[in-house]
Parts: C-alpha cells; sequence; structure tokens
C-alpha cells in the first residue's frame, strides 16, 4: 500500500506561527524533505523531533522526485516543506505534488503561514480580486515584458523580489505609474518586521537606492483607470522625445504605461516617409 506525501506549511519567521497540526505531523513522518535540511534542522531540534531528512531543491528537484517515489509506493510517509512558508509557492515541490496525483498516492496539506498572504492582508490593498507573481524574470527582455504585464493588471499583485533589486523594481513600476498605490513589506513576523505604503513615487523616495536586508513581498495595487486612448498616448510619448527620450524608447514607456500598443505609437510618432 502506498504511502502519503504532507505538505507542511512553516514559520516565515515567528516559531510560535507553526500550528500544531504540522507540529504533529513532523513528528510523525518516516522522512522530512525539506528545501535546506540546515534549516529546517534547526526548526526540528527546537521542537525536540530527531527526523531522517533529505534535501530537495531547484538543482536535484527531478532526480529527487524518482528516489521519494520510491520511498512513497513502498508505504512511507513523507513531510514535504520549504524554507519557511507554505510549499510550491515560490519553491520545490510541484513535480513532486504532480507526480504523487498522476500516481494516485495520497497529497494531504497542513496549511499555515504564506509570506504571499501576509503581506496581502497587511498592505492595506484591495484583497477580494489578486494574483500571485512570484519572483519576475532577471532577464532584461522577459522582465520588460512582465513588468508591463503587472502595470496593466486590474487585480491587486503580490510579488516577491530581492533586496538587492527592490530599487530597481520600484524604479520600473515608477515609470509605468508613479501614483499606484504599494506595499512593501520586510521581515514579516521577524523582530525587524516593517511595511512601507503609499504611492510607488512616494515609497521609492522614501527607500532610495540604499541596500536593503531581508526576506521582501511587493503588494501593487490594481490597475483601476481606462485605457489611455492612442492620441493620448501618442502626446505623452511626444512629451518624452521632446525631453530628449528616443522616439522606439519613448513609445515602450508610453505602452507599459497605458497598455497602448508600443508599434502604434511608434507609427505615430515616425513620418510615413522616415519608416
Amino acid at each position: 500500500m502506498a504511502g502519503a506525501l504532507h505538505v507542511v506549511a512553516t514559520p516565515i519567521g515567528n516559531l510560535g506561527d507553526l500550528s500544531e497540526r504540522a507540529r504533529a505531523t513532523l513528528a510523525s513522518v518516516d522522512l522530512v524533505v525539506a528545501e535546506d535540511t540546515r534549516r529546517t534542522g534547526k526548526l526540528l531540534a527546537s521542537l525536540g523531533i530527531d527526523a531522517r531528512m533529505r534535501s530537495m531543491f531547484e538543482g536535484n528537484e527531478r532526480r529527487r522526485t524518482e528516489e521519494l517515489l520510491v520511498e512513497l509506493r513502498g508505504g512511507r510517509t513523507v513531510a514535504l516543506v520549504s524554507d519557511g512558508g507554505t510549499p510550491l509557492v515560490s519553491d520545490p515541490g510541484f513535480r513532486l505534488v504532480r507526480a504523487c496525483i498522476d500516481e494516485e498516492i495520497e497529497v494531504r496539506v497542513v496549511p499555515g503561514p504564506s509570506a504571499a498572504i501576509a503581506a496581502l492582508v497587511v498592505s492595506g490593498l484591495p484583497t477580494d480580486r489578486f494574483v500571485f507573481e512570484g519572483f519576475l524574470p532577471r532577464t532584461a527582455g522577459e522582465r520588460r515584458a512582465r513588468v508591463a504585464a503587472v502595470a496593466r493588471e486590474a487585480r491587486t499583485v503580490v510579488l516577491y523580489e530581492s533586496p538587492r533589486r527592490l530599487a530597481t523594481l520600484l524604479g520600473e513600476l515608477e515609470l509605468a505609474d508613479p501614483d499606484r498605490r504599494v506595499a512593501v513589506c520586510r521581515e514579516l513576523t521577524k523582530l525587524h518586521e516593517e511595511v512601507r505604503r503609499g504611492s510607488v513615487a512616494e515609497v521609492r523616495a522614501a527607500l532610495g537606492d540604499a541596500a536593503v536586508r531581508g526576506e521582501i513581498v511587493v503588494v501593487l495595487e490594481g490597475r483601476t483607470a481606462e485605457p489611455v486612448d492612442v492620441d493620448a498616448a501618442v502626446a505623452q510619448a511626444r512629451d518624452l522625445v521632446a525631453d530628449g527620450a528616443r522616439k522606439r524608447e519613448a513609445a515602450t514607456r508610453v505602452a507599459e504605461r497605458t497598455g497602448v500598443p508600443a508599434n502604434a505609437i511608434y507609427r505615430a510618432l515616425v513620418p510615413e516617409a522616415a519608416r
């Protein structure tokens, strides 16, 4: 008889947030699978749990999934945890869960802390409709496209970001819409928890370019304004060109801000004879 996979949420900072059910599950399973066994080992030690452990991270997820399926087929019970919060949310584990479902191995969830949900509810931004973007791409082209899509999103957007790239992200969002409300949440549930709220321009000015530390969640207000028409977008682009921007750059920046296609703006800026 096959075993069962338990997807267990663990604290994102405050150990008091670990549920009794999570504690009991971690103490009872045959194997605990962790993103970082050293970090999870400290958590288990603080709970007085001496568990057999294996690591699973991005680099070994495919191979480890096959190994864990052998354990599960053999009737063992496995708990999957991340470094903090709910597994699979911008963390490894989806491949394993999907494989278990495909093989009809039981998957159970032990819900609990989530940095994304914690940031959403403390942000003061609408919670009735939201979208989770996780980490944005690092490559310039893919990142530009995703930031443009985020700027056009009507729902509240939750993003994860590296402290090293926070200033860059706020700059990108300011170009798209400086007046959009945002909350930058740092070190949630920890000793130095901080939430900065305001317009994108205000929060960027407050934080500046200084390095920040800790885990960051950015919550961005959804776009509520109606899309700007082509004529208004072209007028905005012409203003940028008058200030020294290149036509293609101006078209791209206004497209990200308004949702009007960049090519349509560019064609209006460039006389047909010059194309």
